[in-house]
């Protein structure tokens, strides 16, 4: 007879729970810039593909961290940096260029 042995789940560590910790919160600042953003611009009328542009500005920095971190998760702790770290560059290039789409599509340059 064979027996089915189930791996226990182990706990992340103290290191990995540290840097998932702080890329936490720079993932969440990106958040709560892009929230601050959404309602700065709001106010000036914006068309349907301009409100898509910043709920998707708001919920990409989620995105990315969570599916980093479920990729990541397994692997060495330096691995595990240099994921968040990546994908939060990623994020930074998606919010400039939100930045730049609506620096050219409002009257921002004309004052």
């Amino acid at each position: 007879m064979t027996e089915d042995v189930v791996a226990a789940k182990q706990p992340l560590g103290l290191w990995k729970s540290v840097i998932v910790g702080l890329a936490g919160l720079f993932y969440a600042y990106a958040v709560w810039n892009a929230l601050s953003y959404t309602f700065t611009v709001a106010p000036a009328g914006i068309n349907a593909y301009g409100w898509f542009v910043l709920i998707f500005s708001v919920l990409f920095p989620i995105l990315v961290f969570v599916i980093v971190y479920v990729l990541a998760r397994r692997r060495s702790t330096g691995q595990l940096a240099i994921a968040l770290i990546a994908g939060l560059a990623l994020v930074a290039v998606f919010w400039m260029n939100v930045a730049a789409l609506s620096m050219l599509t409002t009257s921002f340059l004309a004052l």
